[in-house]
């Protein structure tokens, strides 16, 4: 059986979530402590470009299959993004390669 391998990481605790009196989804918040906060952004805030662009962090708030609510930070130094980057990359260089084609 092969291991998968995920891009993201869980973090912070998610509390329940609210929802409206018709039972719709409000939303529902996640707590970090101070020290916490700095160690996300210095380990998955993404590199930035020579405009300055990037150092974003980026959450995703889901509820998981036992129907804890739950948040994940995208960990962009993890093998699996690697590996999608990489896949990316090299389908980029091959439509670059055919669209230099005449015909």
């Amino acid at each position: 059986m092969s291991e998968v391998k995920y891009d993201s990481v869980l973090c912070g605790f998610a509390e329940e979530p609210r929802y409206t009196e018709d039972g719709q989804l409000m939303g529902w918040s996640v707590r970090f402590k101070d020290h916490e906060l700095k160690e996300i952004a210095d380990k998955y805030a993404t590199s930035r470009n020579e405009q300055g662009q990037g150092g974003n962090v980026y959450f995703t708030m889901f509820v998981s299959k036992g129907g804890k609510p739950c948040c994940r930070a995208f960990d962009p130094n993890s093998a699996a993004a690697k590996e999608k980057r990489a896949a990316k990359l090299a389908v980029a260089e091959a439509e670059a390669v055919t669209s230099d084609l005449p015909f």
